[in-house]
């Protein structure tokens, strides 16, 4: 039986409707695989900007989330990564937040410290997408407060820690949690530097070398060039470990005991650790007339300058080189390298009015010995609003020539680089990562 032409002409044009209608359905669910699985964040140039669930989306992202456990507060830092094949992560977003006091306010009762690692808990769930949280990785670092602490109290803290970590929906394990000696804390904060300047990424940039300067330690780490290096050097000062397929040697050492303040109290006479009682320490390092209480450590000492003889400035030099005699290795190498300096020596860089508190600088080693003879010269004369100034600077100049820098050398003074912190919690991320895909 023949249909009718016009009946025949409306069924073709059905049969294209459906067709079409079918075709468009394919290519919408290949180019728009979104389930709440892959749903990930992405950021703009701004890395401070918080991502939001419009700005969209793509596979090859990954998370990993430090908490940075000082003395004076407990921090987490929520990175976002984003992933090519065969080649070096790259920083796309970083989530950040702050609570005090640090973990070892809590030595005397563990149960107490839950409640703000939990708060800071909640800041990574509502960063990382839900889809994800089986397999971020979590981590916590214990620096200076948690090393001081007894044994046992360290060790409950911990255990505590471990507990809060182990309910959280995250990727956590027996090495999640643990506290970090001088030397990862150098070996991190060199990671973080250099992948920043781009040196771990595959390329021809060279690698830096990194110099902090905390309160209780000081640091150095860097890559050496020279084998002669690491041939004459004590093997616990090299170090080696790969990362993004690379393997890097390094030579790293934490001085414990020669942060700015542990030397500040050395040179002024008092001994770490122990009770000032009601003794002075009466040193040349201060103004003929000084007179003053200082706390460290939870101690306080009663301090007094020493009655006008030489020159403060000799003087002081005097007490400061006999103070750290031999308790530093020079490595040669280090004079023919970039370095990057941190912490105390560019908060006092800043007090010279030498580099801009912002933004940072360049600092040779005889603008720190020229700012030390200053301030010594105006605590003659009674100015100066800073009595640890001439000692402080006094002492950066001698310990970055026991380590090896001439006057001449230059140093790069930064707090962010590309507008990121130069903290050690990004490297010490990368390393745990790194660690677990070796295992």
């Amino acid at each position: 039986m023949k249909l009718p032409k016009l009946a025949f002409i409306f069924l073709l044009l059905g049969c294209v409707v459906v067709y079409l209608t079918y075709v468009k359905r394919r290519f919408d669910s290949r180019a728009s695989p979104l389930s709440k699985q892959h749903l990930q964040y992405t950021t703009k140039v701004d890395q401070h900007k918080r991502p939001t669930s419009a700005e969209v989306i793509s596979d090859n992202f990954q998370y990993g989330i430090m908490f940075d456990a000082g003395s004076t507060g407990t921090r987490i830092h929520v990175f976002q990564f984003q992933m090519e094949p065969n080649e070096a992560p790259k920083l796309a977003h970083e989530t950040f937040k702050a609570i005090k006091p640090g973990l070892s306010a809590y030595a005397d009762d563990p149960d107490k410290c839950k409640a703000g690692l939990l708060q800071l808990l909640e800041v990574a769930k509502e960063v990382v997408p839900a889809g994800l949280w089986a397999s971020t990785p979590l981590a916590l670092r214990a620096t200076a407060g948690l090393r001081l602490l007894p044994g046992e109290k360290a060790s409950h803290l911990l255990d505590k820690v471990k507990a809060v970590f182990g309910e959280s929906p995250f990727r956590n394990g027996p090495e999640s949690v643990s506290i970090m000696d001088g030397t990862d804390e150098g070996v991190s904060a060199w990671i973080t530097v250099n992948f920043l300047l781009g040196g771990l990424h595959g390329s021809e940039t060279p690698t830096v070398g990194m110099l902090d300067l905390g309160g209780g330690s000081t640091q150095i780490t860097f890559s050496p060039q020279d084998e002669k290096t690491i041939q004459t050097s004590p093997i616990d000062y090299v170090t080696s470990f790969r990362m993004f397929n690379t393997s890097h040697s390094l030579y790293s050492h934490s001085y414990l005991g020669l942060g700015l303040m542990s030397a500040r109290l050395a040179v002024l006479g008092g001994i770490e650790g122990q009770p000032a009682s009601n003794q002075e320490l009466v040193s040349p390092c201060l103004a003929p007339d000084h007179a003053s209480e200082w706390e460290h450590a939870e101690v306080v000492y009663k301090l007094k300058g020493q009655k006008a003889g030489e020159p403060i400035y000799d003087s002081c030099l005097s007490k400061v080189e006999k103070m750290i005699y031999k308790r530093v290795r020079k490595a040669e190498e280090v004079k023919d390298m970039e370095f990057y300096a941190f912490s105390y020596y560019y908060d006092r860089a800043v007090d010279l009015g030498l580099i801009d508190e912002k933004t940072g600088g360049s600092i040779k080693v005889s603008n720190y010995i020229e700012g030390a003879k200053t301030a010594c010269k105006n605590m003659e004369a009674g100015a100066g609003d800073n009595p640890f100034l001439c000692l402080d600077l006094t002492y950066i100049s001698v310990l970055l020539q026991e380590l090896g820098f001439p006057q001449d050398k230059e140093f790069k003074l930064a707090r962010k680089i590309n507008d990121v912190e130069t903290s050690w919690a990004l490297g010490a991320t990368f390393y745990y990562m790194e660690s677990l895909r070796a295992h």
